[in-house]
């Protein structure tokens, strides 16, 4: 594996440091990092806003090894480095997981670790889960894991301890399609054991240890089901629009490496990169299994082959349900299947005999794969020819090899031939349509950046950003997009957020990257109806940096009352700088931003409560800093009272009349946190006691033995 991701480096040294990577997870690693290593619990962080509620995007708050991961970020300097290695920690773990899940189904070492080696190197998992989305790669790296464990499990030759772990790690990285394909894993094994073994017993040890697990995760993702009416993804529509949904022709195209398939995506209709692509060999190898042996395995292999299909049906959509978007995202479970089915075949039933007819059956195996991509990607036809003729080739010596050497051999060539495959499909796709071309490096970022104390909006469209912008000589010496001020350690409203507030959404017209609309000057500067005051005295901002792209104008008129036009030299040619004539009020009377009627001062702030004492004798109401997510309790003197929001956006406190010196008290807590915890701990008393039957009966059985 280490081999491969040399491969790939010496194609592109970025290819793991690019898309959501650079943009969304490096920087929310140092982000969560720096609050642990404060002592801080970073479920809520209030002045990032959107990207600010830590249970509603993929941060992994209860997954240990993501804990460790974030802890370790703030020390690393390079991030793409860092990014790379944790990558390849997880490669790993994916890879040695698919060799378990072989060996659990009968297969043997050497064909193991060729579908091991092959998963991590496979078209989509290689140019999207390990290039870009991190909480997919994490996930799938568990859930391999979980599936071996699960049918060790129910062939009786493992615990349940290692279900309810790996689900529980697969689940708590808290990126819904992981927890979702694990659960029809559990489906599939379940179904594939009673076909095998016609027993229910085992299967519903699998089911209660999986539900176990299942409650332990539970709190994962019930604040963001609670939160969901909210935010973008409030919806639980099904939809079909086509948008990344894989024809089955394209997406068991699996083993020609020059392969590009015809589906749309942000790349219009033929793709860029291979990501159809399983293993140059899978495909062809199936000329070259004894079918009338491997028959009689069909009940054994039945949950592997119910699992593929599930994939296969999914990859081709519909395009979103509910929250699950993107049928494409399940191209790596197929690949998964594909793998593990193709190669305990070739370990128990592999055979070069009658090798004439058989290599005229994969001959023909190739042409179609050749067939497929030509007509999908007509433009690079000697691109595919000569990748038929290599696949042709390879295939050769691997069957001399075997024939004359023997199995292990074979194999060792059948892996080292992805290496060569993987450097010419990366660098193919290079310059890569993907990256945002962030800084690697965090220290000459900082030190290139201006100093902003305080809080910081930053009103700015990314898709104005030219070519020559993307370096910290250019834009990213001064303008933040996605969670580049968390690796910056600024204090931004401006973040990455995949399921943002939809009503403070729309009031800033800010989309997920945090790139706004044009119109987002003047509604930060207007008046709120229901106060009188401006969306920047709501937010307590300290100062507003706006891009000159997007407001071209904008200096040549005189700033707003009570802010002042500030220059920072060598950074006028990409933004103006508003700031505050009085000087930063973020830390001013907490996170007070307005009180009607009242008298209001901040005894106490922390990110999860604001304690203040308030006082009104003929009632009024108190304004918070503070997005109305829901989770938000308040009380006065104890006493509970109802919350309310400003502009759907700003939480608010009605103060009753007669009010005086009173210390209220308001928090915030994950919604449904409580059954979350009740529910962990069930699960943890369910696999409990699990395994202590488990255990129990084992020892049973070995006293019988001995009785008799």
């Amino acid at each position: 594996m280490v081999f491969g991701y040399i491969a790939v480096l010496l194609a592109n040294a970025r290819h793991f440091y690019t898309d959501d990577t650079e943009s969304q997870y490096t920087g929310l690693w140092v982000g969560l990092g720096d609050a642990l290593r404060d002592g801080t619990f970073p479920v809520l962080v209030p002045e990032r806003w959107m990207s600010g509620n830590n249970t509603m995007d993929d941060a992994g708050l209860f997954n240990p090894p993501q804990l460790l991961i974030d802890l370790i970020a703030p020390s690393v300097d390079n991030m793409a480095v860092y990014a790379t290695v944790v990558k390849l920690i997880f490669a790993i773990i994916a890879a040695l997981g698919v060799y378990r899940v072989c060996l659990a189904y009968g297969g043997r070492p050497t064909w193991s670790a060729v579908a091991g080696v092959a998963f991590p190197l496979s078209g989509f998992f290689l140019f999207f889960d390990e290039a870009s989305w991190m909480t997919a790669l994490t996930g799938t790296a568990w859930l391999v894991h979980a599936w071996a464990s699960s049918v060790r499990y129910t062939r009786g030759q493992g615990g349940p301890i290692p279900v309810f772990v790996f689900l529980y790690l697969t689940i708590s990285t808290q990126y819904i399609f992981p927890a979702v394909e694990a659960a029809l894993m559990l489906l599939a094994v379940a179904v594939g054991e009673i076909v095998h073994q016609r027993k229910w017993l085992p299967v519903a040890r699998l089911a209660i240890a999986g539900g176990c697990a299942g409650l332990a995760g539970l709190l994962t993702f019930l604040p963001s089901m609670l939160s969901a009416k909210v935010t973008w993804r409030g919806t639980m529509e099904i939809n079909n629009d086509q948008f990344l949904t894989v024809p089955w022709s394209e997406s068991l195209n699996a083993s020609l490496p020059s392969s590009l398939p015809a589906f749309t995506s942000w790349w219009g209709y033929v793709q860029p990169m291979p990501v159809t692509y399983i293993a140059w060999f899978l495909i062809p190898a199936l000329a070259f299994i004894d079918w009338r042996r491997a028959k009689d395995s069909w009940r054994e292999l039945s949950g592997v082959a119910f699992f593929a299909v599930m994939m296969l049906m999914w990859a081709a959509g519909p395009g979103s349900i509910g929250p699950l978007r993107w049928p494409v995202r399940v191209l790596p479970m197929l690949a998964i299947g594909l793998l593990v089915l193709v190669c305990v075949l070739l370990g128990r039933y592999g055979t070069t005999r009658d090798l004439k007819n058989r290599g005229i059956a994969a001959g023909l195996l190739i042409l179609l794969l050749w067939v497929r991509s030509f007509s999908a990607d007509p433009h690079d036809v000697i691109w595919h020819v000569l990748a038929a003729a290599a696949i042709v080739a390879l295939g050769a010596a691997v069957v001399w090899l075997d024939r004359t050497k023997g199995v292990a051999v074979a194999c060792v060539l059948a892996i080292v031939a992805m290496f060569p495959i993987a450097f010419l499909q990366v660098h193919a796709a290079q310059p890569t349509p993907m990256t945002w071309n962030l800084p690697t490096n965090r220290s000459e970022a900082k030190s290139a950046f201006p100093d902003f104390p305080g809080t910081t909006l930053q009103l700015a469209e990314r898709g104005l950003l030219q070519p020559g912008d993307n370096s910290l000589e250019g834009a990213y010496g001064s303008l933040v997009f996605g969670n580049y001020a968390k690796s910056l350690e600024l204090s931004y409203v401006n973040g990455y957020t995949p399921t943002g507030h939809f009503y403070f959404g729309e009031l800033l017209c800010m989309r997920w990257d945090s790139s706004v609309c044009p119109d987002a000057y003047r509604r930060m500067f207007a008046p709120e109806p229901t106060t009188g005051r401006t969306l920047v005295d709501l937010m307590k901002l300290d100062r507003v940096v706006l891009q000159r792209a997007l407001f071209p104008d904008v200096r040549n008129q005189p700033a707003p009352d009570g802010w002042k036009w500030v220059d920072y030299p060598g950074h006028e040619k990409y933004i103006w700088v508003l700031e505050r004539v009085d000087g930063l009020i973020s830390t001013v009377n907490g996170r007070v931003a307005d009180a009607k009627n009242v008298t209001a001062t901040s005894i106490s702030e922390t990110d999860t409560t604001s304690r203040v004492r308030v006082s009104a004798p003929n009632g009024g109401r108190v304004v918070f800093s503070r997005l109305g997510w829901p989770g938000y309790r308040v009380t006065i003197d104890g006493n509970q009272v109802p919350i309310t929001t400003v502009a759907k956006s700003f939480v608010a406190v009605d103060i009753p009349p007669g009010t005086q010196n009173a210390e209220l008290v308001l928090t915030w807590r994950p919604p449904g946190w409580k059954i979350g915890i009740g529910a962990a701990a069930a699960g943890l008393a369910g696999i409990g006691v699990l395994q202590w039957l488990a255990v129990r009966s084992r020892r049973r059985a070995r006293e019988q033995p001995a009785a008799g």
